[in-house]
């Protein structure tokens, strides 16, 4: 593993050429530039060009499969350079450069294709490594990678894919983070140091004490249990020349640990929960990045961060709370928690940051992991431009969503006797649409809203071509992108 990797000039003498090679172009030399390069790369014994495959060191350079040249898109690239890292590190190069012309040339979005390939280099390169003791088998990473190209455009791609790598791994970190040290105060610490590490992000952090007078029953019931109390934390992005009046809330839920309270779940059900703050980690990552790219439009993070306990001041199945747009709430079951901090983030995001649309991210329901599987998160937006404009931003980030009804029947379902709504209801039906019906009762009509459901993306059992098991950082590029498509780039 190396420490860090970083984008640099393709002029040094001392660059190894990486040459980017198709299985096919041995069949089709004429599509290429350096047919000479090509000859080489398939004179190695058993070299096929297959995804992430490398052939020996030569003088002129080493051949890295892409595979298939109609199967060449970013989401192949991100998985090329993810598997290649660790291969780069074992044969100790530091400097590499990456050539492109063993690839067919045509149709190819060189920095599309670059920022995937170093988003791969990133996300591949990370490992959780702080709680490393002295019984560790790890290798120390060392030594810094350097990358370069020819073209501009697939190097400009390279430091986007760098930049919002480093993002991805921020949230896969505080995901990682264990419970006993990531508490609600430890979010807010974490969001204080980015923001004082960027000139134009601001934070500001609502107490337990001050969510209390507030009127915030969600977020003071779900964490009073607890000895970490709870706390609300804003990141506000403002740029110095925004170029334009849009502003865009992205509001994450922050469960630091999930034990279910009295509705307490299995001791298989609640190993893992540490992953319940991933949304509002993954609004961490994307402030970072947004902040990070200086994109000129001002954005709020909004990750309203508890602790589910049990103890003598929990809330219980049977309470009726009032939340912070004053709606009353029957609690029926403990662990349907994530719902009610949100609920009071984005009734206060709507009265006090006045957005011009809100996006939340959630690890909310084990029933769209049902639904969906790991393959894809479940959304839902009823504001057709503000949904289409999701859904290019999940196409162009590879974060793949899929839309599920939100009906005023399923608003009507979440309907209470004896308080305005009720926190879920105990007949099973519609589940995983329960937690975004819940949750439109707390936006605004006039401002377009989307809510994803990550329960199944935010983190692995088993690894991917991208991914080991673990957190993914699911959302940060996706809520990047959105952001992005308000200046026209998306």
């Amino acid at each position: 593993m190396y420490k860090s990797i970083a984008v640099g000039s393709p002029k040094s003498s001392r660059i190894m050429n990486l040459y980017l090679v198709a299985e096919e172009t041995r069949r089709t030399p004429e599509h290429v530039k350096d047919e000479s390069a090509l000859d080489a790369a398939f004179k190695d014994p058993g070299f096929k060009a297959e995804p992430a495959e490398l052939s020996s060191v030569t003088d002129r350079g080493i051949w890295l499969g892409v595979g298939a040249a109609k199967e060449l898109d970013t989401d192949r690239m991100r998985s090329v350079g993810s598997r290649v890292v660790k291969r780069l590190s074992r044969i100790d190069l530091k400097s590499v450069k990456i050539d492109l012309d063993c690839l067919p040339k045509k149709n190819r979005d060189e920095e599309a294709l670059g920022r995937a390939f170093a988003e791969g280099l990133g996300i591949g390169n990370w490992r959780m490594d702080m709680f490393n003791g002295a019984a560790s088998r790890k290798k120390d990473a060392r030594g810094k990678l350097t990358v370069s190209c020819d073209s501009s455009d697939f190097r400009r791609g390279m430091t986007s894919g760098l930049m919002l790598a480093e993002a991805m791994n921020l949230t896969r970190r505080m995901a990682a983070t264990p419970p006993n040290i990531c508490t609600p105060s430890h979010v807010a610490t974490t969001a204080r140091m980015l923001a004082r590490g960027s000139e134009g992000l601001s934070c500001t952090v609502i107490t337990y004490q001050q969510a209390r007078r507030l009127g915030m029953g969600g977020l003071e019931n779900v964490g009073k249990g607890s000895a970490n109390k709870p706390c609300m934390v804003i990141l506000d992005w403002k740029p110095s020349k925004p170029r334009t009046k849009e502003k865009l809330a992205l509001v994450g839920k922050s469960i630091t640990y999930d034990t279910g309270g009295y509705s307490m779940k299995s001791p298989a059900g609640m190993k893992g929960m540490k992953y319940d703050k991933n949304g509002g980690m993954a609004v961490l990552g994307a402030m970072k990045a947004i902040s990070d790219a200086k994109l000129p439009i001002r954005v709020f993070g909004v990750l309203p961060a508890a602790e589910n306990m049990v103890s003598s001041d929990a809330y219980r199945p049977d309470d009726i709370i009032r939340m912070y747009n004053d709606i009353t709430v029957e609690v029926t079951n403990t662990d349907a928690e994530g719902r009610l901090v949100l609920a009071d983030a984005l009734a206060y995001t709507c009265r006090k940051l006045k957005p011009t649309a809100i996006i939340d991210i959630a690890t909310l329901t084990g029933g769209v992991v049902v639904a969906l599987g790991h393959f894809c998160a479940g959304y839902w937006c009823e504001n057709g431009s503000f949904g289409k404009r999701i859904e290019q931003a999940a196409v162009h980030s590879d974060e793949k969503v899929w839309k599920m009804p939100l009906w005023e029947a399923h608003r009507d379902f979440m309907r209470s006797e004896h308080a305005d709504l009720l926190n879920s209801n105990p007949k099973r039906s519609a589940h995983p649409i329960q937690g975004a019906a819940f949750l439109s009762h707390f936006v605004d009509a006039d401002i377009p809203w989307g809510h994803i459901d990550i329960a199944g993306t935010s983190a692995l059992d088993s690894g991917n071509d991208v991914f080991p098991a673990g957190p993914t950082g699911w959302g940060v590029r996706l809520m990047f992108d959105l952001a992005e498509s308000y200046l026209g780039k998306t």
